[in-house]
């Protein structure tokens, strides 16, 4: 489920957005544990709601045959697995897919009423909430679970796919004969154009993202903050992943290394 956020940037968010070198691995950390956290939820409360379903299954039609009876729950909670993982294709191809949220939704009300059901008539209220509770943390531990895969994915996918270039301030090695090395008396000296001492043309970016991005550091006078990017993306109709808006900043910078000096420019 998305989260609102307040319009208003303050510096110290626009500072925790944007991670640097030494906070990337307790960045890592916090997003293993929760990674362990959600399988292990997800682990526990779909086997919950599974057992239950194969009670439910023994004690009504299927008492003689108990492999069958242990299948059958399958055919009711793996139909939340199949929905979440189609609302995740469509999520990352940036579209609405009905059929999966109907998959899931199919799935995760049947196994709530079958879990809720299977307890019987005349049962305290309690052991109804007991019987609801894994199944819906199922659903939403799964959720969670896609979540953090969409932005595993949508990262790497925003990712550079060109290691990137050496420092401007390392002198290029070539490689010439000895032939090469001999002063050429004939030539005569020349001097140097006066287009090279020119800042260069601001370069154009094929994605539209990019060129998105890199026109946010002309207009702020300054480096975007991931506030001021997911805005212009979200106006734009790009989306508003902060992973994708700061994945194009770094490829801004990694072609443009001066705009990594630039100060932030948060509005007031």
């Amino acid at each position: 489920m998305a989260t609102a956020h307040p319009s208003v940037t303050r510096p110290d968010a626009v500072t925790a957005a944007s991670s640097t070198p030494d906070e990337a691995p307790a960045v890592a950390a916090l997003a293993a544990l929760a990674a362990f956290v959600t399988i292990a939820l997800t682990a526990t409360a779909f086997w919950l709601s599974y057992e239950h379903l194969h009670d439910v299954a023994a004690r009504y039609g299927l008492q003689a045959a108990e492999a069958r009876a242990w299948a059958w729950p399958a055919t009711v909670d793996l139909f939340i697995v199949a929905g979440e993982v189609l609302i995740l294709r469509a999520s990352l191809l940036r579209r609405v897919d009905p059929w999966a949220i109907a998959l899931t939704a199919a799935g995760s009300l049947g196994s709530i009423a079958l879990n809720v059901a299977g307890v019987g008539t005349g049962a305290r209220p309690l052991d109804y909430v007991v019987a609801a509770v894994p199944p819906i943390a199922a659903l939403l531990a799964f959720g969670a679970l896609m979540r953090q895969v969409h932005d595993r994915i949508a990262a790497l996918a925003t990712a550079p796919a060109t290691a990137p270039s050496a420092p401007d301030d390392e002198d290029p090695v070539y490689l010439s004969s000895p032939a090469d090395e001999q002063p050429q008396a004939d030539e005569p000296a020349t001097e140097p154009a006066e287009d090279d001492e020119q800042p260069a043309e601001r370069p154009t970016y094929e994605l539209p993202i990019d060129e998105l991005i890199r026109c946010l550091y002309d207009i702020h006078q300054g480096r975007p903050t991931t506030g001021q990017m997911t805005a212009a993306m979200s106006e734009a109709g790009l989306g508003d992943a902060p992973s994708t808006a700061r994945a194009s900043r770094a490829r801004i910078e990694a072609r443009e290394p001066r705009l990594r000096d630039l100060p932030s420019r948060v509005a007031s």
